[in-house]
């Protein structure tokens, strides 16, 4: 389970360093092989490939007549992009990846259960500011299940 909000720094090739706590888990889920491709919110998403291997095949499932579901295939199959954490921990994030996300020296790793989110530092600075002020998806539908959730 991948959780927390990581500050990362890139370095010059554009490689960053997965915070140790999940290393093992990584190694021990996929090998160190992940798969990081973009998301609508301008951030990547880094999934252990096994996790990728389900979401590939349920986004493979999807229409390619359905505008939408052919809009989502291809933004996150057609840039779906292999890599390996090497054995210092680090992955290197692609440069098409990073202009998408415009990431260049601070980010953040944020965990999302089964995968993570990589964005620009400043950029979740202000995403989050704007959720908070209330500034979120008021007019998406409403998402089935939620008012039942406690805590």
């Amino acid at each position: 389970m991948f959780r927390g909000i990581n500050p990362l720094s890139l370095d010059n090739k554009g490689r960053l360093s997965v915070p140790v706590r999940y290393r093992q888990q990584l190694l021990n889920t996929a090998e160190g092989e992940l798969i990081l491709t973009v998301d609508f919110d301008r951030c990547l998403l880094l999934y252990p490939l096994s996790v990728w291997m389900d979401v590939e095949q349920k986004l493979i499932q999807l229409s390619s007549t359905h505008p939408r579901a052919r809009a989502l295939k291809r933004l996150l199959l057609g840039h779906a992009e292999e890599c390996n954490m090497d054995a210092s921990g680090r992955i290197l994030l692609p440069a098409p990846l990073r202009e998408f996300a415009r990431l260049d020296k601070r980010a953040v790793l944020v965990g999302q259960g089964n995968k993570f989110e990589i964005w620009d530092e400043q950029a979740w600075h202000v995403w989050r500011e704007a959720l908070l002020a209330g500034g979120g998806d008021e007019d998406s539908e409403p998402l089935p299940g939620l008012d039942s959730l406690a805590f």
